[in-house]
């Protein structure tokens, strides 16, 4: 095995045992509450915000479990699909609270905060339409990155700074930037699909 071959085994192992561990502490624990309500949709919006960081780590794993020439895996694959899901989560989830989506919007940014959460929606909406079909996905998956990183750095970075105490504030952050990790993650490996498929 060479070098670079091992190394990409390290960093495989490393996204399952990150997927695994998210898995069980974060996704799991979201169940019983989806089974006690399941007509609440908060609850299954958390479990698919947690279960987005596992897709990234399902990825990854599929894609430096094995060497560069081989096809993405299986569990890339999945990983994939399963992103796409999580993506028609928060379409859903921004169109069933869309009052709070509005009240998370700044109100200084033009032309309005419902303007802004009704777009955003539909960019969610286009984007799962687009992951799971597979057309423009590669376009969908960076524009969703790209809408996360401006929550980001127009909703989440401002908070712990008008408010420090409140935890939300600093656990949105963490969430979010997570989240567009995996966005991210799904974007590179579209590119790499993209690229390899050219090559071909």
């Amino acid at each position: 095995m060479t070098r670079t071959y091992l190394g990409r085994q390290v960093y495989g192992l490393a996204a399952f045992l990150f997927g695994i561990i998210t898995l069980v502490w974060h996704d799991l624990l979201w169940v019983p509450h989806i089974v006690a309500e399941p007509r609440v949709f908060d609850r299954w919006g958390n479990f698919f915000e947690q279960f987005s960081l596992v897709s990234g780590a399902l990825i990854v794993y599929g894609s430096f479990s094995q060497r560069n020439s081989q096809p993405p895996s299986t569990a890339a694959r999945l990983g994939y699909i399963f992103f796409g899901i999580c993506v028609v989560s928060f379409t859903l989830e921004q169109l069933v609270y869309l009052s709070g989506t509005v009240s998370f919007v700044p109100k200084w940014i033009p032309p309005g905060q419902m303007f802004w959460a009704i777009v955003t929606t539909i960019a969610f909406a286009l984007a799962a339409i687009a992951l799971l079909s597979g057309r423009s996905a590669l376009l969908a998956a960076r524009s969703t990155t790209a809408m996360l990183i401006g929550f980001g750095l127009l909703v989440w970075l401002p908070a712990p700074f008008a408010d420090p105490h409140k935890m939300i504030n600093w656990a949105g952050n963490a969430q979010n930037l997570a989240i567009t990790g995996a966005a991210w993650i799904v974007a590179d490996f579209l590119s790499q699909e993209r690229s390899t498929s050219l090559a071909t």
